[in-house]
């Protein structure tokens, strides 16, 4: 389900875009011999041989002299909470940004990431792509396979998924929760059903028997759990989200803040994709009119993709997306950051589970 996230660090010119390159095997960063090509984070989604779907991140090269260089390196520091493997490239001898040549204050991002309890790879000129991929498979995380259901089914469950195809859904295509969930329930042996929202009540009368579980997008939740029996478990792709790659225990209980808001209260939603929103958009237009209708005008902040803020101080509950697109690295480094900072913190699917208020009906994997 998690993509690999490897990431190269290293002075300007010390080869990351080259080695990202020869690793990937087509040209995913722009190689020149000018310091700083580099400017932005370059990320290449691929398969390994040994290690299946990655992402390769291509990073800024460190010691930049220039006017952006301190962006550039805070851009990289950022892309530490993303990381499951740090491949580091030491400086060129002949490189003026080597530390030799009095910039010793060019951060060793190897040291970062071992503190950050990363796998670190010190990569030197000259070995082959077949030696350090080699390398990379031999510290890559040996995790036991987990199932986004959990242990809320097994062979011959009968599943009814609940899916709006709405202006947020692509066109021609289910979103990625969906497809996963599916192909998952597929692989165990259970008998999925598939409807909208407005086909529930004639899905549910096809049944012969009520399912075994239903699960469904987390903003109708309201109407869902009007249409089913009370006896029927219930949960939502989000929350099969919040428990796979977050912390079930801590979305949970950051959702009690919700109840302590209060007019000119400070909610921060972070999402981990970046995305053009609409009308329909649940994080920026349904969960914010949810809050402001429970506890009035408060103060709803959006952090996209990678700007997190880095002081949560100023805030009384931090919202995160179901986080399909992002690492649980990157999940898990945020409820850390927020639970450093004394900010509770939940997600999507948890919260309006509990603007619903039914929390404590929903079933958790």
């Amino acid at each position: 389900m998690d993509r690999l996230h490897i990431a190269f660090f290293g002075p300007t010119n010390s080869g990351k875009s080259t080695l990202v390159n020869a690793l990937a095997g087509q040209q995913v960063s722009l190689v020149s011999p000018i310091p700083g090509t580099t400017t932005d984070p370059v990320r290449k989604t691929i398969e390994l041989p040994g290690l299946g779907p990655c992402v390769l991140i291509d990073t800024a090269g460190l010691g930049d002299g220039s006017a952006l260089g301190a962006e550039r390196e805070r851009l990289t520091r950022a892309i530490l909470d993303e990381t499951d493997i740090a491949v580091i490239l030491e400086a060129p001898e002949a490189s003026p940004m080597s530390p030799k040549e009095g910039h010793s204050n060019v951060p060793d991002f190897g040291t970062l990431a071992a503190q950050a309890g990363i796998p670190v790879i010190r990569y030197t000129r000259g070995e082959s792509v077949e030696s350090l991929l080699e390398r990379i498979i031999a510290v890559a995380p040996k995790e036991e396979e987990k199932f986004l259901t959990g242990r809320l089914v097994q062979a011959g469950s009968s599943v009814l998924l609940v899916m709006p195809q709405d202006s947020e859904a692509p066109k021609g295509r289910l979103i990625l929760p969906q497809v996963q969930v599916l192909r998952e329930l597929l692989d165990r042996g259970c008998v999925p059903h598939c409807c909208t929202p407005a086909s529930l009540s004639a899905a549910l009368e096809s049944l012969s028997r009520r399912p075994d579980l239903v699960i469904t997008d987390s903003q109708v939740f309201g109407m869902v759990n009007r249409a089913l029996p009370a006896d029927c478990p219930l949960t939502s792709f989000s929350v099969l989200l919040a428990a796979a790659k977050g912390d079930i225990r801590t979305f949970v209980e950051g959702a009690r803040a919700i109840d302590t808001l209060r007019p000119g209260s400070r909610v921060l939603i972070a999402e981990a994709c970046t995305h053009v929103p609409d009308t329909e958009d649940i994080g920026r237009v349904k969960i914010p009119a949810l809050l402001r209708k429970k506890a009035g005008e408060i103060k709803v902040d959006i952090a996209a993709g990678n700007d997190f803020p880095e002081d949560l101080s100023p805030y009384s509950l931090v919202i995160h997306c179901g986080a399909c697109v992002a690492n649980a690295r990157l999940v898990r480094s945020r409820i850390r950051k927020a639970l450093l900072a004394g900010v509770p913190i939940t997600n999507y699917g948890i919260a309006l589970a509990a603007l619903n208020g039914i929390l404590a009906r929903i079933v958790l994997p």
